[in-house]
């Protein structure tokens, strides 16, 4: 018989100010790593206030991570060192493996509301200096599965046979957009040994069957080693962010936008933007 995975922590975030003046939500990060390792940050955006947001996060450095914006409302304009641009909308997906080291800016878009998140995925150590590689992808690239309980939009990973248009370059991983219908259920076949939570981005459900109490929008289920999780949605039904992925269980040195695997590193990370050398593809701008 497989083992239901239970509720381990629940997290409601923190507020936090980011970039240059961006209001967030950052419902982990650089304390609580650990637990969620491949994963390192998760933000949240939910405003409708564009003066919270339009200063957006101008140019700066990533190195040793990759870094994924799901948007679900509004629009974002992305611009980096090895010439990419692009705009993000509503359903789409910026998917940015920084690698040996990028610089990139990203403006946040007066609208109605902006609403998405952004993930920060770390690297393994044989990984940490690949190529940088930027992906756009639009909501049709992203495939969905679906029958008359559920709608999972697969955006890393795979599931019923979907499979995601971009997979991280060195976590194993899986990222789905879920959405269940009022007081339907789902079920999700996870590896044990695997971390895995979920967002909750509408609505609320029950995430383990005990079905104590509800998660609710804008928190975050962590779950305990198990093979499955199951879902119970409420009367209003339930949207939740999925993710899954194995351990690294490597050594983290992390300051700011740059994570590496020790001090060294990290400190020659800083001294090649001090140069000018950090970027190491510049043939490509």
């Amino acid at each position: 018989m497989e083992s239901i995975r239970k509720i381990k922590a629940i997290y409601k975030g923190r507020q936090s100010m980011d970039g240059a003046g961006v209001k967030l939500t950052r419902m982990f990060g650089y304390l609580e790593s650990p637990n969620f390792d491949p994963f390192l940050l998760l933000d949240y955006f939910d405003s409708k206030d564009p003066a919270e947001y339009v200063k957006g996060f101008p140019w700066h450095p990533h190195r040793g991570i990759e870094t994924v914006t799901y948007l679900i409302d509004g629009r974002i304009e992305h611009e980096d060192s090895i010439g990419n641009r692009g705009t993000i909308y509503g359903g789409d997906c910026q998917w940015m493996s920084a690698g040996s080291g990028i610089i990139h800016k990203e403006m946040l878009i007066e609208s109605p509301h902006l609403l998405g998140v952004q993930l920060w995925i770390n690297l393994p150590s044989d990984k940490k200096m690949i190529e940088p590689a930027y992906h756009n992808i639009s909501s049709s690239e992203i495939k969905s599965a679906e029958t008359d309980k559920v709608a999972v939009k697969v955006v890393s990973g795979s599931y019923k046979g979907i499979f995601g248009p971009v997979e991280s370059a060195g976590a194993d991983i899986a990222f789905l957009d879920v959405t269940v219908k009022p007081y339907e259920d789902f079920e999700y076949k996870t590896d044990f040994d695997s971390n895995v939570s979920v967002f909750v981005i509408g609505g609320k459900g029950f995430f383990d069957n005990d079905r104590n109490d509800f998660v609710c929008k804008g928190t975050l289920a962590h779950f305990d080693e198990g093979e499955n999780i199951e879902v119970a949605a409420s009367s209003e039904g339930v949207r939740f962010l999925l993710l899954s992925g194995m351990p690294l269980k490597e050594k983290i040195a992390w300051r700011g936008p740059i994570v590496m695997n020790n001090k060294d590193e990290l400190e020659k990370a800083f001294e090649e933007l001090d140069m000018g050398t950090f970027v190491k593809n510049k043939e490509k701008e």
